[in-house]
């Protein structure tokens, strides 16, 4: 989960010190839980709400946080003094997040760079190596001009310029990944024989003459979850057109009770299956699979289209189905 990698990376940078006092209120349209969680590394504080309204003061050291609403997480830079009130839809989580008063700035480039961050990993990979490192450049230097901003807090700034050196590592290392899977384009896709919820197992030979979608998840990727609408309006859309949809869980065996169980909850639909050996299983390791959700286009004749398609999110994916599909 790219989105995750990147919360990490600033999660690890938070000190310890001081016992001032943060305010922090939330607006939630849609709201995921009655409760938020704001969290790092030896700290955690949960904010009790009502109808989506979240509001607290509560002692924390300058540094990174994370704000979980129990589906769905960001990243949060709070500072003693500080008094911050979130505005965001949760079915949009990402996109709408906007705060006002005083650290907005600071918390409005972090929610900007986790947009910008997930683009670029997009863009990155369908480029060409030299295209890749031209966007990653280019992106990093437009982020550090943006951090000249004299309004901003100095400790933020110098903390985001250090940890924006590591940023540009793993993005290099995504677009090696992104160099392999464009690879695999074009040739016979690994195959899987898993277990189908519905019953019995079922192989990819089993799709022969279709075009197939799979999406790669875990019924605890928070990512993935958010995908399931949009994925389930995929399916109605074509449900008459020569395409199967396929979703493949990586959850550990000890959790076979809770993909059944959410299988079942959440109505998913298309071919719910189990794989044999989660992040180890040949087929998952024959895509070299390091994060999720991954979404894998196949055709008819079992080689591979695209190694790392767009999410069921994203409308390039509508457009490459029908000029496949000739719909």
């Amino acid at each position: 989960m790219k989105k995750i990698t990147i919360l990490l990376l600033f999660i690890t940078t938070i000190v310890f010190a001081q016992n001032d006092v943060v305010s922090f209120k939330a607006d939630i349209k849609n709201a995921n839980s009655d409760s938020i969680v704001i969290r790092t590394r030896g700290f955690s504080h949960t904010i009790k709400g009502h109808k989506g309204s979240f509001k607290d003061t509560f002692k924390a050291s300058p540094g990174f946080y994370q704000l979980f609403d129990g589906t769905e997480q960001t990243s949060l830079y709070l500072k003693p003094g500080f008094d911050l009130s979130l505005k965001m839809d949760a079915k949009k989580f990402d996109e709408s997040i906007k705060y006002i008063g005083k650290g907005e700035k600071e918390n409005n480039f972090l929610a900007q760079l986790m947009l910008d961050m997930e683009q670029l990993s997009d863009k990155i990979a369908q480029a060409t190596p030299e295209e890749q490192n031209t966007a990653i450049t280019a992106k990093l230097e437009a982020l550090e001009n943006k951090l000249d901003d004299p309004e901003m807090d100095a400790d933020f700034k110098n903390m985001v310029k250090m940890q924006l050196q590591g940023q540009k590592k793993q993005l290099q290392m995504m677009a090696e990944q992104a160099a392999k899977n464009n690879a695999l384009n074009g040739k016979p896709s690994p195959v899987f024989n898993y277990e189908n919820y519905a019953g019995g197992s079922t192989s990819l030979e089993d799709f022969k003459g279709k075009y197939v979608y799979i999406d790669v998840w875990a019924t605890w990727c928070g990512p993935c979850r958010q995908q399931i609408p949009y994925l389930q309006k995929l399916e109605e859309e074509y449900k008459d057109e020569d395409i199967a949809f396929v979703s493949i869980s990586i959850d550990k065996e000890k959790d076979h009770g809770k993909w059944q169980k959410m299988v079942e909850s959440q109505s998913l639909g298309g071919t719910q299956l189990f794989a044999d050996n989660d992040w180890n299983s040949e087929w998952t390791k024959g895509f070299g699979i390091n994060s999720i959700p991954r979404f894998i286009l196949i055709d008819p004749q079992g080689n591979i289209v695209n190694a790392d398609a767009p999410r069921p999110s994203d409308p390039s994916l509508k457009q490459k189905l029908d000029k496949l599909l000739k719909k």
